[in-house]
């Protein structure tokens, strides 16, 4: 089975341009009580993910950071400690399991690596779920 039929489009997806600002994201974050966001970059290519683990370490780690100074820092420049690998469009469904185990969400490009959306766990749990007659 092909990965599209669990296919979030973009369009439906939040997300955060990589150079948009560290209060962006946290407000952005916040608003939709999520705890990681893809990265998009200038092309519109997935960059990575952010999560609130990261922007937690980076408050820690730099020193009289406070919440006003978070409008100058930019996403880019926050280490991120979670790798989502991203799957194909074409991918097949046995392509996502060993991503769904790690990840909440798994990031889905086009064949130029232009992010298209993204997978929940969620439904591939409920597919199999199904599958099984529970």
């Amino acid at each position: 089975m092909n990965i599209a039929f669990f296919l979030i489009p973009k369009s439906e997806v939040t997300y955060l341009p990589i150079n948009s600002s560290m209060r962006q994201a946290l407000e952005k974050m916040e608003y939709h009580r999520y705890t990681a966001v893809p990265l998009i970059d200038e092309c519109g290519k997935y960059a990575g993910t952010l999560t609130e683990g990261d922007l937690l370490w980076k408050l820690k780690n730099t020193q009289n950071l406070a919440f006003a100074d978070t409008e100058k820092v930019k996403i880019r420049d926050i280490p991120r400690r979670m790798v989502n690998t991203p799957v194909r469009v074409d991918a097949e469904i046995e392509d996502l399991l060993s991503l769904v185990i790690v990840q909440n969400f798994v990031p889905v490009v086009d064949d130029s690596e232009i992010f298209i959306g993204i997978i929940r766990r969620r439904e591939i749990i409920e597919y199999y779920a199904n599958r099984t007659g529970k």
